[in-house]
């Protein structure tokens, strides 16, 4: 657990911009684990055991609380209306349960008269929750391990649903689905109920160790979202088709710690540590006991209207959903987007608030003025505060050093300044002439020194006796090839609403079953190039038909492939440590680099920079190299290639052990290179200044095993802005997608399976789509803006290990474990 001062990030003079502590009640008996209510103008909660407390939300101080008595017993849930006219409120204890109408209420106090309530229930047990249905007819009661469904204007039960083990901690209602009613309970469970007819629509397997506690529906993504005793969230898709399978888990102790870390390395500390002096020894134990627990009190839609002026926005999830999450130490902003932490309240760190550790919570869902209320009861005491939060204050004040801090500001990946001459990537005449001297001057040598036309014993107006050599050409078949892809390049990229899902053909790449590992499409979509793991590399064309051109003359798996920018080259690297280059029109290796230049294997090799150089990984280096290809051969001496290559330079990754993935953009000039290590970091290379210009730590729980960057296609045209997104995988860890400028993750994906085998993924040329390959013989589809996948591609055979888009028509190709290709067409 952090040290108290590593905690306190608020100074005196700002806390109360960011938290003010508006009312406090003492009640005469605790009132600690109860469920407390919120609406937009009024907080409930109960007084004393068995009064109702209701308070306006106003500036006013002198506002006095409206107090309503009808219960015998103490009360122990409370739920505002959905609708505000009539705003109805319901309280429930073990003797009643109570609807009130608030606007008859205060007139019957005006007038001097008891304000009444309808008992709409009698003698139901211990009630831990309570909740209106959107139309507020109806009341779902929690007591014990029954769910009553209540009529709201009478004492008639509607339906009783039985089924959980353990006593009921909360209900929704499903506002898309008519008469669907979703429970957690202390028996570690969700169910699903048709509550009009009572039903059971589907129960959930045991979720976790800990009781479930809390439960908030997601409407816009369609998605349940519910805490546990020990500070996890567990978040199931309610979409039709997806049978309620879990899209994320997120362990909120843990991302705490992570958001301390980001904070401690972009902030020096040792100026709070005058701030706010340590805590008592007594508070320093019940801090401990708590924390132990840290149970999810509550979770509430969190409103970032009033958020920050948002300077530079993600472009991916600006608009992302957050949640409040309130547990018994603090507030937690989280972005369900990326399921990380936006900013974190604690209660310790500001010492004028009376309630430093909270029996339950409750928060308004909007905010007013960019302002929330918070309502809180002490776990250790009689208090009851009001709490006014401001949330722009607050994420401002955690947020800047993360986002402003400059590690990722001002990195682009398209170029946005002139080359530097000090750059490794400027060419330099005595540098780069890669042709031998000596081959220069046999050339010149060889050449014929008359070149009079009038002299008529040279020869030269002869017709030749014989023809030698005579290379095989078709110029009808080459011109028809040249204006097809003109024509094909004046063609868009169609902006379809629908990703290729539909299966089309399948095709299997070898005779017997071997590994794909790698794929990749040419540049203009003519050609598809795999790379296998019987060491053969083979190009097909893009709809999969005929037979393949066999690339040979690697002796290991080939685990790496890229196409050149003009579409005439194959780039190649293998297992058995060698790179070679490969002429598309010959099927030949041009050049090869052998086991002498590298000492092991290398596991990413592509173009760069246009065709100029060559990006390959070795170890914990990546090299640039220039190279020089001459396909021309001299008859005498056949076996002699005149190809050359040359290391410009080489950059370490800082502490790793191999570069696991290496990634950069050919199709436009850039100076970004992208390299992931086995130590679980991300570093970003800038080529232009030669040297690394941000690191990102803790990417994934386990190392990066492909980056994919969103490079658009010669098809499709993006905003500027999008080429900056790229995507990060690990096996068990599911897809991230960041943004370069702000060196944070906008977006996880997770619903696919990747425990064992390293599941490639890709993006659509317009940006819009991710496919990735799956263990369970599926491929999955999402869209950028969802967290969840759309769609399901199903009829493989064995794990899906890698996939591609094409990037001149919507089209996917996926690749297996035992050698298949599948196309999959819109």
């Amino acid at each position: 657990m952090e040290s108290p001062e590593d905690l306190r990030f608020f100074e005196e003079g700002c806390s109360s911009s960011i938290v003010l502590e508006k009312k406090v009640f003492i009640s005469q008996v605790p009132e600690s684990h109860v469920q407390l209510a919120c609406s937009l103008h009024y907080c409930a909660f109960p007084l004393n055991g068995n009064e109702l407390c209701i308070l306006k939300i106003t500036d006013d101080p002198d506002h006095q609380p409206l107090h309503l008595i009808g219960h015998h017993h103490s009360i122990t849930a409370l739920t505002f209306g959905s609708k505000v006219n009539p705003l109805l409120i319901c309280s429930a204890s073990s003797d009643y349960v109570i609807v009130w109408d608030l606007d008859e209420c205060m007139k019957k106090v005006l007038e001097g008269l008891m304000p009444q309530g309808v008992v709409i229930g009698t003698l139901l047990g211990m009630v831990l929750y309570v909740r209106f249905s959107p139309d507020d007819q109806t009341v779902a009661v929690c007591a014990g391990n029954r769910i009553y469904m209540l009529n709201a204007k009478n004492n008639t039960i509607l339906a009783e649903l039985e089924g959980h083990l353990a006593p009921v901690t909360a209900v929704e209602f499903c506002t898309w689905e008519k008469n669907i009613l979703i429970s957690v309970s202390e028996d570690r469970s969700f169910k699903v109920w048709d509550y009009c007819t009572g039903l059971l629509v589907y129960q959930s397997a045991v979720i976790t160790a800990f009781p479930l506690l809390s439960l908030f529906i997601d409407e816009e993504n369609k998605q349940i979202i519910t805490g546990c005793e020990n500070g996890q969230l567990w978040t199931f898709s309610l979409t039709n088709g997806h049978r309620y399978r879990c899209v994320a888990h997120i362990n909120i102790k843990k991302e705490r710690e992570k958001f301390y870390n980001k904070i401690r390395k972009s902030v020096h500390l040792d100026k709070y540590k005058n701030i706010s002096a340590s805590s008592s020894s007594n508070d320093l134990r019940n801090e401990e006991a708590v924390e132990s627990i840290f149970p999810v009190l509550q979770i509430e839609h969190c409103d970032k209207s009033a958020n920050l002026d948002d300077e530079e926005p993600s472009f991916s999830c600006a608009n992302a959903r957050c949640l409040w999450i309130g547990s018994s130490t603090g507030l937690f902003i989280i972005n369900m987007a990326n399921f990380e932490l936006e900013a974190v309240l604690h209660y310790r760190d500001f010492s004028a608030l009376s309630i430093q550790f909270a029996g339950s919570c409750a928060l308004t869902r909007k905010a007013v003025n960019g302002k929330v209320c918070c309502v809180l009861t002490s776990i250790f005491g009689n208090r009851i505060a009001l709490l006014e939060i401001n949330v722009a204050a607050l994420l401002r004040s955690q947020q800047n050093e993360l986002l402003l801090s400059g590690e990722g500001k001002g990195l682009s990946v398209v170029a946005r300044c002139c080359l530097l001459s000090t750059s490794p990537l400027c060419l330099k005449k005595e540098k780069t002439n890669l042709v031998n001297k000596k081959d220069m001057k046999n050339s010149i040598k060889d050449q014929p020194l008359v070149f009079h036309n009038k002299i008529k014993s040279s020869g030269y107006t002869s017709a030749p006796q014989m023809t030698m050599f005579s290379p095989k050409t078709n110029a009808k078949q080459n011109n028809s090839k040249c204006k097809r892809r003109v024509k094909r390049r004046n063609e868009e990229y169609p902006l379809i609403k629908s990703p290729p899902n539909k299966f089309e053909r399948q095709v299997t790449v070898a005779g017997k079953s071997t590994s794909i590992c790698c794929i990749q499409y040419s540049g203009d979509g003519d050609l598809l190039a795999c790379g296998l793991a019987d060491n053969t590399l083979l190009a097909f064309n893009s709809n999969l038909t005929g037979p393949p051109t066999v690339f040979s003359g690697h002796d290991g798996a080939v685990n790496s492939v890229g196409w050149s920018h003009d579409n005439h080259w194959l780039v190649s690297s293998s297992e058995d440590r060698t790179l070679r280059i490969w002429s598309v029109s010959s099927a030949e290796p041009a050049l090869c680099l052998g086991k002498e230049y590298f000492h092991k294997p290398i596991r990413s090799a592509q173009f760069y920079y246009i065709d100029t150089y060559i990006l390959l990984s070795c170890g914990a280096e990546f090299y640039l190299l220039r190279y020089y290809l001459d396909t021309s051969k001299d008859e005498i001496k056949r076996y002699r290639s005149k190809s050359i290559c040359k290391s410009i330079q080489k950059f370490a990754m800082a502490s790793t052990v191999e570069i696991s993935s290496l990634s950069a953009v050919n199709e436009f000039y850039s100076y970004i290179v992208l390299a992931a290590g086995s130590n679980r970091a991300l570093e970003v290379f800038d080529l232009n200044t030669g040297c690394s210009a941000a690191v990102i730590t803790d990417v994934h729980s386990r190392s990066v095993h492909q980056i994919c960057q969103n490079k658009g296609s010669a098809f499709s045209s993006q905003q500027c802005e999008y080429y900056n997104l790229f995507l990060t995988t690990a096996i068990g860890d599911g897809i991230k997608l960041w943004d370069l400028r702000t060196l944070r993750c906008e977006r996880r994906f997770e619903g696919h399976s990747s425990h064992c085998h390293p599941c490639g993924i890709a993006v659509s040329p317009c940006g819009r789509f991710i496919a990735s390959g799956s263990e369970d013989k599926c491929a999955y589809i999402y869209e950028r803006h969802s967290s969840t996948y759309s769609h399901k591609l199903t009829g493989h055979t064995e794990s899906v290990i890698n996939v591609a888009f094409s990037p001149s028509s919507p089209q996917l190709t996926t690749a297996t474990l035992d050698g298949k290709l599948h196309l999959f067409l819109p």
